[in-house]
Protein backbone atom coordinates (compact mmCIF):
# COMPACT_ATOMS: atom_id res chain seq x y z
CA UNK A 1 0.00 0.00 0.00
CA UNK A 2 1.69 3.63 -0.89
CA UNK A 3 1.63 6.05 1.08
CA UNK A 4 -0.55 8.21 -0.75
CA UNK A 5 -3.39 5.78 0.15
CA UNK A 6 -2.90 5.35 3.53
CA UNK A 7 -2.92 9.22 3.72
CA UNK A 8 -4.79 9.94 7.01
CA UNK A 9 -6.02 6.42 7.52
CA UNK A 10 -4.05 6.11 10.72
CA UNK A 11 -3.72 9.17 12.37
CA UNK A 12 -0.78 9.91 14.76
CA UNK A 13 2.13 8.02 13.96
CA UNK A 14 4.41 7.04 11.24
CA UNK A 15 4.03 4.35 8.94
CA UNK A 16 6.74 4.24 6.03
CA UNK A 17 8.31 7.86 6.74
CA UNK A 18 4.77 9.03 6.15
CA UNK A 19 3.29 10.75 9.53
CA UNK A 20 -0.05 10.26 9.66
CA UNK A 21 -2.89 12.57 11.57
CA UNK A 22 -6.44 12.47 9.85
CA UNK A 23 -9.16 11.24 11.21
CA UNK A 24 -11.66 8.30 9.69
CA UNK A 25 -14.05 10.09 6.77
CA UNK A 26 -16.69 7.73 6.19
CA UNK A 27 -19.47 7.65 8.84
CA UNK A 28 -22.30 6.47 6.91
CA UNK A 29 -21.10 3.40 6.82
CA UNK A 30 -21.69 0.19 10.13
CA UNK A 31 -18.25 1.07 12.31
CA UNK A 32 -17.96 -3.07 12.13
CA UNK A 33 -17.17 -2.56 8.07
CA UNK A 34 -14.94 0.60 8.54
CA UNK A 35 -13.00 -0.52 11.39
CA UNK A 36 -12.43 -4.22 9.96
CA UNK A 37 -11.32 -2.31 6.59
CA UNK A 38 -8.96 0.16 8.20
CA UNK A 39 -7.55 -2.44 10.87
CA UNK A 40 -6.47 -5.00 7.23
CA UNK A 41 -5.41 -1.89 6.10
CA UNK A 42 -2.87 -1.25 8.79
CA UNK A 43 -2.34 -4.88 9.16
CA UNK A 44 -1.35 -5.11 5.73
CA UNK A 45 1.29 -2.35 5.89
CA UNK A 46 2.74 -3.40 9.36
CA UNK A 47 3.23 -6.90 8.46
CA UNK A 48 3.04 -10.08 10.51
CA UNK A 49 5.74 -9.75 13.31
CA UNK A 50 4.94 -6.06 15.39
CA UNK A 51 3.62 -5.96 18.41
CA UNK A 52 -0.22 -5.14 19.69
CA UNK A 53 -1.67 -3.85 22.56
CA UNK A 54 -2.80 -7.73 23.48
CA UNK A 55 0.19 -8.77 25.72
CA UNK A 56 1.55 -11.63 24.32
CA UNK A 57 0.09 -11.47 20.70
CA UNK A 58 2.04 -9.92 17.61
CA UNK A 59 0.09 -8.97 14.44
CA UNK A 60 0.21 -12.28 13.24
CA UNK A 61 -1.52 -13.58 16.59
CA UNK A 62 -4.18 -11.13 16.39
CA UNK A 63 -5.15 -11.70 12.35
CA UNK A 64 -5.76 -15.54 13.45
CA UNK A 65 -7.36 -14.69 16.44
CA UNK A 66 -9.92 -12.49 14.32
CA UNK A 67 -9.69 -15.31 11.40
CA UNK A 68 -11.01 -17.38 13.94
CA UNK A 69 -13.39 -15.66 15.24
CA UNK A 70 -15.20 -15.02 12.02
CA UNK A 71 -14.54 -17.84 10.41
CA UNK A 72 -14.78 -21.29 12.97
CA UNK A 73 -17.51 -21.24 15.52
CA UNK A 74 -16.88 -24.41 16.98
CA UNK A 75 -13.63 -22.41 18.17
CA UNK A 76 -14.83 -19.22 18.74
CA UNK A 77 -16.02 -19.47 22.32
CA UNK A 78 -12.88 -20.60 24.09
CA UNK A 79 -11.33 -17.24 23.75
CA UNK A 80 -14.08 -16.00 26.31
CA UNK A 81 -14.64 -19.70 27.59
CA UNK A 82 -11.02 -20.60 28.50
CA UNK A 83 -10.54 -24.22 30.34
CA UNK A 84 -10.48 -26.99 27.73
CA UNK A 85 -12.88 -24.94 24.73
CA UNK A 86 -9.64 -22.01 25.24
CA UNK A 87 -7.14 -24.93 24.37
CA UNK A 88 -9.20 -25.85 21.67
CA UNK A 89 -9.53 -22.52 20.34
CA UNK A 90 -5.82 -22.11 20.91
CA UNK A 91 -4.64 -25.03 18.62
CA UNK A 92 -7.21 -23.75 15.95
CA UNK A 93 -5.09 -20.30 16.09
CA UNK A 94 -1.78 -21.48 16.00
CA UNK A 95 -2.93 -23.81 12.45
CA UNK A 96 -4.55 -20.80 11.21
CA UNK A 97 -1.50 -18.68 12.29
CA UNK A 98 1.25 -21.03 10.70
CA UNK A 99 -0.53 -22.51 8.10
CA UNK A 100 -2.07 -18.95 6.19
CA UNK A 101 0.44 -16.73 4.19
CA UNK A 102 0.35 -13.53 5.52
CA UNK A 103 -1.37 -11.95 2.58
CA UNK A 104 -4.19 -14.34 2.63
CA UNK A 105 -4.17 -14.12 6.60
CA UNK A 106 -5.15 -10.21 6.27
CA UNK A 107 -7.55 -10.93 3.39
CA UNK A 108 -9.48 -13.13 5.32
CA UNK A 109 -9.69 -10.46 8.02
CA UNK A 110 -10.58 -8.29 5.45
CA UNK A 111 -13.53 -10.41 4.14
CA UNK A 112 -14.90 -10.71 7.60
CA UNK A 113 -17.73 -14.02 8.37
CA UNK A 114 -18.69 -16.00 5.65
CA UNK A 115 -22.13 -14.85 4.25
CA UNK A 116 -23.66 -18.41 5.72
CA UNK A 117 -22.83 -17.00 9.34
CA UNK A 118 -25.44 -15.01 11.51
CA UNK A 119 -22.32 -12.78 11.97
CA UNK A 120 -22.30 -11.36 8.98
CA UNK A 121 -25.62 -10.50 8.67
CA UNK A 122 -26.41 -6.48 9.09
CA UNK A 123 -28.04 -6.18 12.28
CA UNK A 124 -25.49 -9.06 14.05
CA UNK A 125 -22.77 -7.65 12.35
CA UNK A 126 -23.22 -3.80 13.85
CA UNK A 127 -23.42 -5.70 16.89
CA UNK A 128 -21.14 -8.18 17.65
CA UNK A 129 -18.37 -6.68 15.56
CA UNK A 130 -18.58 -2.75 15.83
CA UNK A 131 -16.83 -2.78 19.14
CA UNK A 132 -14.54 -5.97 17.93
CA UNK A 133 -13.24 -4.69 15.22
CA UNK A 134 -12.23 -1.12 17.31
CA UNK A 135 -11.13 -2.10 19.84
CA UNK A 136 -8.26 -4.34 17.87
CA UNK A 137 -7.47 -1.44 15.18
CA UNK A 138 -6.83 0.21 18.65
CA UNK A 139 -4.52 -2.73 20.06
CA UNK A 140 -2.78 -2.33 16.73
CA UNK A 141 -2.61 1.67 16.28
CA UNK A 142 -1.89 2.30 20.17
CA UNK A 143 0.90 -0.37 20.04
CA UNK A 144 2.89 2.46 17.54
CA UNK A 145 5.72 4.43 18.69
CA UNK A 146 4.17 8.29 19.17
CA UNK A 147 0.53 7.25 18.60
CA UNK A 148 -2.37 9.67 18.89
CA UNK A 149 -5.97 9.30 19.29
CA UNK A 150 -8.34 9.67 16.18
CA UNK A 151 -11.36 11.61 15.44
CA UNK A 152 -13.93 9.72 15.14
CA UNK A 153 -17.27 10.63 13.87
CA UNK A 154 -20.24 11.46 16.06
CA UNK A 155 -22.21 8.79 14.75
CA UNK A 156 -19.34 6.44 15.55
CA UNK A 157 -18.96 7.58 19.10
CA UNK A 158 -22.42 6.65 19.87
CA UNK A 159 -22.61 3.29 18.41
CA UNK A 160 -19.16 2.79 20.80
CA UNK A 161 -20.88 4.30 23.88
CA UNK A 162 -24.24 1.83 23.61
CA UNK A 163 -21.54 -1.42 23.97
CA UNK A 164 -19.56 0.36 27.14
CA UNK A 165 -21.97 -1.23 29.71
CA UNK A 166 -21.78 -4.60 28.43
CA UNK A 167 -17.91 -4.50 28.31
CA UNK A 168 -17.93 -2.61 31.42
CA UNK A 169 -19.60 -5.85 33.44
CA UNK A 170 -16.00 -7.45 33.14
CA UNK A 171 -14.28 -5.15 35.03
CA UNK A 172 -13.74 -5.80 39.25
CA UNK A 173 -16.87 -5.03 40.97
CA UNK A 174 -16.04 -2.55 44.00
CA UNK A 175 -18.60 -0.05 44.73
CA UNK A 176 -20.95 2.27 41.98
CA UNK A 177 -19.86 3.16 38.81
CA UNK A 178 -20.66 5.75 36.54
CA UNK A 179 -19.24 6.48 33.10
CA UNK A 180 -19.00 10.33 31.60
CA UNK A 181 -18.61 11.10 28.01
CA UNK A 182 -16.55 14.09 27.92
CA UNK A 183 -17.86 15.31 24.67
CA UNK A 184 -21.29 15.45 24.83
CA UNK A 185 -21.71 15.49 28.91
CA UNK A 186 -23.84 12.46 29.16
CA UNK A 187 -23.54 9.81 31.83
CA UNK A 188 -24.80 6.84 32.72
CA UNK A 189 -24.38 4.81 36.10
CA UNK A 190 -23.49 1.30 35.29
CA UNK A 191 -23.47 -0.01 39.08
CA UNK A 192 -24.87 1.32 42.07
CA UNK A 193 -23.01 1.82 44.80
CA UNK A 194 -21.56 3.20 47.72
CA UNK A 195 -18.02 5.88 47.12
CA UNK A 196 -19.00 5.20 42.72
CA UNK A 197 -15.80 5.84 40.66
CA UNK A 198 -16.46 7.96 37.55
CA UNK A 199 -14.60 6.82 34.36
CA UNK A 200 -14.80 10.01 32.08
CA UNK A 201 -13.74 10.47 28.33
CA UNK A 202 -14.98 10.04 25.16
CA UNK A 203 -16.78 6.26 23.82
CA UNK A 204 -13.52 5.05 22.19
CA UNK A 205 -11.71 5.98 25.30
CA UNK A 206 -14.51 4.18 27.37
CA UNK A 207 -14.65 1.30 25.19
CA UNK A 208 -11.01 0.69 25.83
CA UNK A 209 -11.12 1.11 29.38
CA UNK A 210 -14.08 -0.94 29.79
CA UNK A 211 -12.60 -3.94 27.96
CA UNK A 212 -9.27 -3.86 30.45
CA UNK A 213 -6.95 -1.57 28.18
CA UNK A 214 -6.07 0.56 30.92
CA UNK A 215 -2.46 1.81 30.02
CA UNK A 216 -3.52 2.97 26.70
CA UNK A 217 -7.47 4.24 27.36
CA UNK A 218 -7.41 8.09 28.05
CA UNK A 219 -9.88 8.69 30.79
CA UNK A 220 -10.26 10.06 33.74
CA UNK A 221 -10.96 7.93 37.41
CA UNK A 222 -12.18 9.96 39.96
CA UNK A 223 -13.92 8.94 43.17
CA UNK A 224 -14.41 5.38 44.09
Amino acid sequence: MSAERTRGRYPGYTISGQRYNGAVSDSSAPLSRTERAALADLLAELGPDEPTCCTGWTTADLAAHLVVRDRRPDAAPGAVLGGPLGAWTERVMTRTRRGTPWPQLVDRVRQGPPAFLPTAWGPVDRLVNGAEMTIHHEDVRRARPNWAPRELPRAAQDALWGQVPFLARTRPRTGGLVVRRTDTGQTRTLRSGPSPTTVAGEPLELLLWASGRDAVARVEVTGG
